[in-house]
């Protein structure tokens, strides 16, 4: 029935090409024929039902003909030649595109690489995008059906394809204007990421449903009767508001001492007339009758976002006592909104391709930074500024540049040219000299100053704290220009790495000749020189590090952490004396350790560099120990700095649940005035050496800047 139902939609809207439609559902369906998914219904469903989600995009036979054979190339052993002989060279060409994605990631879960998979994925992906949007748009389809069925797999599996779809799929449909499919992605991942919070806000929203819809109806009528009368013919209903977005917005009003009784926009309408003059007019309709609240009215009909979005957006205050959102748009302004780049990209047969305009733009900086970054650089890149929000600021000659949300006037030199950027000195900002970390805002014009001479860029741009670059493309430009400086240079740079940086590991590292050759450098200058120019990052070197001192182990878990004997320590040579670790350093299997000997309550094990020991008067006191059998788990905080974002916290966290270590505690500081915060983490681990692939691990985290055990900063405490 479904497929049937299926060919007749096609046919009302593509009479012409129906039959190439039809033609390659009988290809999958004898392709697939005896194949069943992990739910045991039968394969063809699956790529039946992306067809169906494109087709309620009105896309073309082309596409919906490789969204029915994206899977028999992979699955079927059907070659791109015999699919190109039976339909045509475009269809084979979207179904080779996302066949090549779906190789990868196939490939990289096989091979446990989460993160390294991730980044290379979505590198072909958008790539693959920049020939063909067609190609994302199979794909993002394909997605939303694997997401519907994702009850099937494995607790693991349902969690890493949810977090994936949250943090890449839904952004890249919000960033093609698609609102129906991102709302859909956003709320399936959320039900299966933090499925407690998802049915609790789900019985928020549906507690006084049918008192909304009452007061909704009631006003909606209203509202139409009043603008009938003004001439302006409209259809008014309600909006509905989903479940990650009430989340979210549950989230930001308890930051300010709200609770979910406080959100108003649960009430919304929606207008849609017939032109852009009656969006105007019923907006005048609808403040003459409520009292606006001006600093929730935007104007993105005259200012659209970065995705093509148009809409007037007010909230007046209903009978002066009930805060009411309502959007008023076009209908073309409303098919735009639900279905993004679908709604108005239309390919004809025999045209590959339609030039993307501006809420395509990035398509074409992504060309630009395919060459010269590696996969995890490109992730960065994408997520900072595909998948944030943007602002378009003007240069004195009036063109238009797009960055993300949060970009200075070092980002705009580097967005125009790589040298100007380089050799930039200081920039004005609407005509006012302002500094080069200073933030943009949306319309801002900048004029960038620049001396004669490539002095290249300051050592402080790579500083995170100073705010002087956002953008991932600036950072990379200011990596490849240190890359190249005097090789002296890059040597020091990364000696202080060396001595800095990895110091906060609690790891003992070895010597750097040792370390070096792990990498495959032959002289300490050589590995000190690719740390020092960022070739070679901190935390790809504190876990191999961490992997050559020690391989890992099975976890063994206790019910609390060992904090009195028997904690696996011997003094000299004996086992099963009283000892307990010390809370100033908090040493782990795998640290040099020393002893203590304390007034009665036994022996005190410290790490053998702990401060407390090294200025210790009473050297008489101190004894020698030595790590014995293992078998509890010791409890550690670490302090992550980093710059404040929605989900850190989650992904710190599903960091230390993939090394199965437990995680007892997390506590978040105030965020401080310039969007840093300091989150701690109290987890039990095994050994050090453990320790370090966690806080390695970490530092992969968007935003992080800094990873460090809080033993290392709590010295003051009192050695016994």
């Amino acid at each position: 029935m479904e497929a049937k139902a299926f060919i007749e939609r096609v046919r009302e809207y593509l009479p012409s090409d129906a039959h190439l439609v039809e033609k390659a559902y009988e290809f999958a369906a004898m392709a697939h024929k005896g194949q069943t998914r992990k739910s045991g219904h039968p394969y063809l469903e699956h790529p039946l039902h992306t067809a169906m989600v494109l087709s309620d995009l009105k896309l073309d036979a082309d596409t919906l003909s490789a969204a029915l054979l994206h899977d028999v190339s992979e699955d079927c052993g059907t070659t791109l030649r015999e699919i190109e002989a039976q339909f045509n060279p475009q269809v084979a060409k979207l179904v080779d595109g996302v066949t090549k994605i779906n190789k990868i990631t196939n490939q990289a879960e096989k091979e446990n690489a989460r993160s390294e998979s991730q980044a290379e994925n979505l590198r072909k992906m958008l790539l693959a995008t920049t020939e063909d949007v067609r190609v994302l748009l199979i794909k993002l389809a394909d997605r939303l059906d694997n997401m519907r069925t994702l009850g099937a797999l494995t607790q693991d599996r349902r969690h890493a394809i949810a977090l994936e779809t949250l943090e890449i799929y839904a952004p890249l449909a919000h960033r093609l204007g698609m609102g129906k499919i991102k709302w859909q992605l956003e709320d399936l991942s959320f039900r299966y990421l933090e499925p407690q919070e998802y049915h609790r806000v789900a019985r928020l929203v549906a507690g006084k449903r049918e008192e909304r819809e009452s007061f909704v109806e009631e006003v909606s009528q209203l509202l139409e009767q009043e603008l009938g009368k003004a001439g302006v013919k409209a259809k008014v209903s309600g909006r509905p508001k989903h479940i990650y977005s009430v989340y979210q917005k549950i989230g930001k009003y308890a930051t300010q001492g709200k609770d979910f009784s406080d959100i108003h926009d649960l009430l919304a309408l929606r207008v849609l007339t017939s032109s852009v003059s009656d969006c105007y007019k019923a907006l005048g309709v609808v403040h003459s009758l409520w009292r606006p609240i001006m600093a929730e009215f935007n104007d993105f009909v005259a200012n659209p976002k970065g995705n093509g979005y148009k809409s007037l957006h007010t909230t007046v205050m209903y009978k002066a006592t009930q805060p009411l959102e309502i959007q008023i748009r076009t209908y073309e302004m409303h098919c735009t909104s639900e279905y993004g780049v679908a709604a108005h990209w239309r390919y004809k047969e025999g045209k590959e391709s339609i030039s993307p305009g501006r809420e395509l733009g990035w398509l074409c900086w992504l060309g630009d930074w395919k060459e010269g970054l590696d996969s995890e650089d490109f992730l960065e890149t994408v997520k900072s500024e595909v998948l944030s929000d943007s602002v378009f600021i003007y240069t004195p000659q009036g063109e238009i540049k797009e960055l993300p949300k949060g970009a200075t006037p070092l980002d705009f030199a580097f967005r125009i040219h790589t040298d100007l950027g380089y050799r930039c000195i200081g920039s004005k900002v609407n005509g006012k000299l302002e500094p080069l970390n200073h933030v943009l805002g949306n319309g801002d014009v900048v004029e960038i100053i620049a001396s004669k001479e490539n002095k290249g860029p300051s050592l402080d741009w790579r500083n995170p704290e100073l705010g002087y670059v956002k953008t991932a493309h600036s950072k990379a430009k200011i990596r490849q220009w240190f890359k190249k400086q005097e090789r002296s240079q890059c040597v020091a740079n990364g000696r202080q790495i060396w001595d800095k940086e990895l110091r906060h590991l609690g790891v003992s590292v070895p010597s750097l000749d040792k370390a070096g050759s792990l990498f495959g450098y032959v002289s300490q200058d050589d590995f000190l020189a690719a740390l020092g120019s960022g070739s070679l990052k901190v935390s790809q070197v504190a876990l191999k590090l961490s992997v050559d001192i020690e391989p890992p182990e099975e976890i063994v878990k206790t019910a609390s952490p060992a904090k009195i004997s028997p904690i696996g320590v011997k003094v000299m040579g004996v086992g099963g004396l009283l000892t307990r670790l010390a809370n100033c350093c908090h040493p782990l299997p795998g640290d040099k350790i020393i002893g203590y000997i304390t007034q009665g309550r036994g022996i005190t094990v410290h790490c053998e560099n702990c401060p407390n020991v090294v200025n210790e008067e009473e050297r008489e006191r101190l004894i020698q120990v030595e790590w014995g059998e293992v078998e509890r788990v010791y409890p550690v905080t670490l302090q992550v700095e980093a710059w404040n974002r929605v989900g850190l916290v989650r992904d710190i966290s599903a960091i230390i649940a993939g090394e199965g270590v437990n995680l007892t505690d997390v506590k978040v500081a105030h965020e401080r005035g310039d969007n840093m915060t300091s989150e701690y983490f109290t987890i039990e681990v095994k050994n050090a050496a453990q320790l370090a692939r966690i806080v390695a691990r970490a530092y992969s985290v968007w935003n992080v800047i800094s990873v460090t055990r809080k033993g290392e900063m709590d010295v003051k405490q009192e050695i016994g």
